[in-house]
């Protein structure tokens, strides 16, 4: 694709100037149905990066329209570091910075956006 995403069924991602974005089109309220979808995304359809070393930051955002859906963030953040680890960082601890937030949107998503810190 020219703008760079690589895409599959309702997951898509792209490297950026800064890192890595990831989108996932939908939202549940099931946070373990995000860990399988975006780890089977990254070990058949992903050929972009290898897993790097050192400090990362990661920035979770869902987007909801109308009320926000009855989730527990944490569990969301747990599934989505526990799907990429291994495709962008080799472990949890290597994030240094985690974001995770719901705000209401034009579309309900959740938008992942992980880069290497500078220190």
């Amino acid at each position: 694709m020219s703008d760079g995403w690589v895409v599959s069924g309702k997951v898509k991602a792209r490297e950026t100037a800064e890192g890595l974005e990831i989108v996932i089109d939908g939202l549940t309220t099931q946070g373990r149905y995000y860990k399988p979808l975006v780890y089977e995304f990254f070990r058949k359809e992903w050929r972009g990066s290898r897993p790097a070393w050192g400090d990362h930051a990661v920035d979770i955002r869902m987007e909801h329209i109308g009320d926000p859906p009855w989730m527990d963030l944490d569990n969301l953040a747990k599934a989505l570091l526990d799907a990429i680890k291994g495709f962008v960082f080799h472990d949890d601890s290597q994030v240094a910075r985690l974001l995770v937030e719901r705000f209401p949107g034009e579309r309900e998503q959740i938008t992942i956006k992980v880069y290497a810190l500078k220190r």
